[in-house]
């Protein structure tokens, strides 16, 4: 379970398919200093365990599944990362219920500055689309964010300053894809309605 609140952004150190076909990914950041070797770390808001760590780089082996739900098969050498290690029961909670287990992928269709401000309209499928509400929370990439406004195909966000300076959210380009797992406790309202 996570918050997320992004806690530092980490460098893709590689990212290679090994002989069995297995895919592994290996990050490099001050934080993965003090993981250990089986904790679990969202990466742009997926849920991934270390499987071993040297020093600042932590290296994490990728399911099928993961890399065809989520935007980890895009990475390349030097790409930024959101990091956040699990919550531990003593930790404040600052943002909203992430599990890391990312719904589906959106696209950034506009990411710039609108004035003063920042603004992030991001085009999401159905299936996430559901979930948003105006004034909800939605994870993207692994940051809880509010939605400002609900769009026809997508949502809008306006981003703080803080949030710009500590996540990977500066390189976003229109048309990238980002990670999102829309609010856990809409997902288990709605199963509770249909089965009422």
């Amino acid at each position: 379970m996570f918050t997320g609140l992004v806690q530092a952004t980490g460098k893709v150190f590689f990212l290679e398919v090994q002989a069995s076909g297995a895919t592994r990914l290996a990050l490099e950041s001050p934080l993965l200093a003090t993981a250990e070797l089986g904790a679990s770390i969202a990466v742009n808001g997926c849920c991934l365990t270390a499987t071993s760590v040297q020093g600042n780089i932590a290296t994490f082996d990728l399911l099928a599944e993961s890399l065809r739900l989520t935007n980890l098969g895009d990475l390349k050498v030097g790409s930024l990362v959101n990091l956040e290690p699990s919550l531990r029961p003593t930790d404040r909670m600052g943002g909203h219920f992430v599990t890391g287990h990312i719904d589906a992928c959106g696209s950034v269709d506009f990411f710039g500055a609108d004035g003063a401000d920042w603004r992030l309209d991001i085009n999401a499928p159905t299936e996430v689309l559901r979930y948003i509400v105006k004034k909800g929370c939605v994870a993207v990439d692994g940051m809880s964010l509010t939605v400002a406004d609900v769009l026809p195909a997508g949502f809008r966000i306006w981003i703080i300053p803080h949030t710009l300076s500590v996540t990977n959210l500066a390189a976003r380009q229109a048309g990238q894809r980002v990670n999102l797992e829309s609010d856990l406790l809409a997902k288990y309202a709605e199963k509770l309605l249909v089965r009422a």
